[in-house]
């Protein structure tokens, strides 16, 4: 079995939007295990910045196009995940992510991705009636395999089913990843548990939480982020996102993202953060 490119047990869970480059490479520096993209599709047009070294996790509905595309990226990545438990209304409208449930096309695509790579596979998936065989066609072509133990109706609210998790574990050899409700109180316990933890929301904004779980001390802000959104030329918009992202914990911080969702030029951003990060010294561009 290929070795496992983690390293530590705590990685970054995968998340659409918020998982841009200038994340990944902070919660890399804090400390995280590996990195994860968020959702990535094989017809992208749009260059990739994989600076990080991530897992790449893909979601597909067919093969056509995942052996180019894995050829073209292989060497920038540590590892490939292939995503079913994305619960979103796009997933559900062209039927990948927890939406896609023929096992005969899941396999297809598994082992098109073993196929295309000398680097580790894994497959990511929620709580449903089909868990089990997922995890059956994984072990023919994963070397690990994530559980995130809500429901696709769930979607990531509600209380994550841990008993069924511990399930999913005793069905299996391979090591299990566990995604769901994990923050410093608990995650030695998942740690217990499970083979490896992912940090998905207690992240968000917060950078420093895997160098806290790792026993380290970094102080990485928003400043951090903004110097690598310009080397990486992110959009305004994503600019505003993490903005919003990193103000979250502050005082008075719900108003403060009000106030940035309204903003239209950097400047304006900059202008509210210093409010509140007081100790923050902002780029001049």
């Amino acid at each position: 079995m290929k070795k496992l490119p983690f390293k530590n047990k705590i990685l970054l869970a995968p998340m659409e939007e918020v998982n841009d480059i200038a994340f990944r490479l902070l919660c890399k520096k804090a400390g995280a295990g590996l990195t994860y993209t968020g959702l990535t599709s094989p017809l992208t047009k749009q260059k990739i910045e994989l600076q990080d070294k991530p897992a790449l996790q893909l979601f597909a509905t067919n093969t056509k196009e995942i052996k180019k595309f894995i050829k073209k990226y292989d060497k920038q990545v540590s590892m490939w995940d292939f995503n079913l438990g994305c619960p979103a209304k796009n997933a559900r409208k062209k039927g990948f992510g927890s939406f896609l449930k023929d096992l005969k096309i899941i396999e297809k695509i598994l082992k098109t991705i073993k196929e295309s790579t000398k680097k580790p596979v894994t497959i990511k998936f929620r709580k449903s009636n089909i868990s089990f065989e997922i995890i059956k066609i994984a072990e023919k072509y994963c070397n690990a395999i994530c559980i995130h133990p809500r429901t696709q109706s769930q979607g990531y609210s509600g209380k994550s089913d841990i008993e069924f998790a511990k399930k999913i574990k005793q069905q299996t050899k391979l090591p299990v990843i566990y995604s769901g409700d994990i923050d410093e109180k608990n995650y030695k316990k998942f740690l217990k548990d499970f083979d490896y933890i992912m940090i998905g929301r207690k992240a968000i904004g917060n950078p420093n939480i895997f160098s806290k779980l790792n026993n380290k001390k970094t102080n990485y802000n928003f400043n951090d982020w903004l110097k690598l959104a310009k080397k990486y030329n992110l959009h305004f918009r994503q600019i505003k996102f993490q903005a919003m992202n990193f103000s979250k914990g502050k005082r008075n911080s719900r108003k403060l993202r009000n106030k940035i969702a309204q903003c239209k030029t950097l400047k304006e951003i900059k202008n509210l953060t210093l409010i509140k990060f007081k100790n923050y010294k902002f780029l001049g561009y």
